[in-house]
């Protein structure tokens, strides 16, 4: 299996999902230097990072357990945005760009979950090419 993860398009928006968190909670107030504020960052950082740990696994099997890992990790930072935007740490217009960036790549990572699921599973994959 290759684990050249750098060409995914889920680990690519995710990175960059990683650069715009970052960005984001470095406004947020000090006492949430280890509270959200870095709650918010690893959950970013762990989605890139599940991503490429997955490909470097020997299986596909695992490889999808580690996309479901970072799926998991971004319906984490999704309600960590929501927590942000409700505490006023962030702008409504800013929370929902996080949102739809944090659905965007999850729509990215299901379609390979299904992909890789189907080749498991002996099935051709679909036509969907995340």
């Amino acid at each position: 299996m290759s684990t050249d993860y750098k060409e995914l398009a889920a680990w690519k928006q995710a990175m960059g999902l990683v650069k715009e968190i970052y960005r984001c909670t470095r406004s947020f107030p000090r006492e949430e230097l280890f509270g959200l504020r870095s709650q918010m960052q690893r959950a970013a950082v762990s989605v890139p990072s599940n991503i490429a740990e997955g490909k470097g696994r020997y299986s596909r099997k695992e490889l999808v357990q580690f996309l479901y890992k970072a799926r998991g990790s971004l319906m984490e930072l999704e309600t960590q945005v929501c927590i942000a935007r409700d505490l006023g740490y962030i702008d409504d217009y800013t929370g929902r760009g996080l949102s739809t960036k944090v659905l965007e790549v999850a729509r990215i990572l299901n379609g390979l979950i299904n992909r890789f699921q189907q080749e498991i599973q002996g099935q051709p994959p679909t036509t969907c090419h995340p």
